[in-house]
């Protein structure tokens, strides 16, 4: 178990750091480490989502039976991911300590931070990106255990499908480096806005109502008739894991109607809603 996750702790915040140093030295570049901090942790982000999702896709495909079939790749990706969540709650830190610095409330013109300037970051940061970080931390302290520990290596579908939500990231991470660039009303922005919504909706929420299907498809159940006939601590589980996605998929939809409504003044983009 800790081979895995030894690499993960390497690989993740490794691979941040080859890049914002990529970013701000090479020649052609020469980004500002705001600039450079921003977009390495969005495309590590990118990375993992990559690697999850193709993870899931392989696990979820070689699984014929749904409940016994085992597959090596679910359990060691689980644990290569687990130092994931904890670099990229930091990650995020940086990236608002950044954003902060940027509009001008991180100290004065000397450079200096004011008293109480960081902690008073860290507040504004966790008042923002609350919801995420509760996120992260259940990942790696309710999740991992669960998936370690309960399954008893039973279940090897349903986690490889739920490592496939996260198909939706990529396009959340490029909406965000486009919006950092101000090219919210270009039409590469527009067509990401529609794939970040669609896949969202497809990998994020219809995929539990898919896992209710196909759970009822192998006890020869119809769909409605599957929540009475699982143990109350499973759908309490998935609840609680759909009810964030339920979250955001609403405050993307609202951002892209802003965005696809016609206005003399510029919209919001659904990516400013959804980290």
């Amino acid at each position: 178990m800790l081979t895995p996750m030894m690499a993960g702790g390497v690989v993740f915040p490794g691979l941040f750091l080859l890049s914002k140093n990529t970013l701000q030295r090479l020649p052609q570049l020469r980004w500002e480490e705001a600039d450079a901090v921003i977009v390495s942790a969005r495309l590590v982000s990118s990375v993992q989502a990559v690697m999850a999702s193709t993870a899931g896709y392989i696990v979820s495909t070689s699984c014929k039976h749904i409940i016994n079939d085992q597959h090596w790749l679910s359990s060691a990706y689980t644990q290569f991911a687990v130092p994931y969540f904890i670099y990229d709650i930091y990650a995020m830190f940086l990236c608002h300590w950044h954003k902060h610095q940027v509009k001008g409330h991180g100290g004065d013109e000397g450079g200096a931070r004011a008293p109480g300037g960081t902690w008073a970051v860290a507040r504004g940061y966790l008042q923002k990106e609350f919801l995420m970080v509760l996120h992260h931390a259940a990942m790696v302290l309710v999740c991992f255990p669960l998936s370690v520990v309960w399954r008893q290596g039973k279940g090897d579908f349903f986690l490889g499908c739920l490592l496939m939500a996260e198909v939706s990231t990529p396009f959340v991470c490029l909406g965000k480096i486009l919006i950092q660039y101000k090219q919210q009303h270009t039409l590469l922005h527009k067509v990401n806005g529609a794939l970040m919504l669609l896949s969202f909706l497809c990998c994020r929420v219809l995929l539990f109502p898919y896992l209710y299907w196909a759970y009822g498809r192998h006890a020869g159940l119809p769909l409605l008739a599957v929540p009475l006939a699982i143990p109350a601590h499973v759908n309490l589980g998935a609840a609680l894991l759909l009810a964030p996605q339920l979250y955001w998929f609403f405050l993307i939809c609202r951002g892209a109607c802003r965005l696809f409504r016609p206005r003399s003044s510029p919209p919001p983009s659904p990516c400013e809603t959804q980290d």
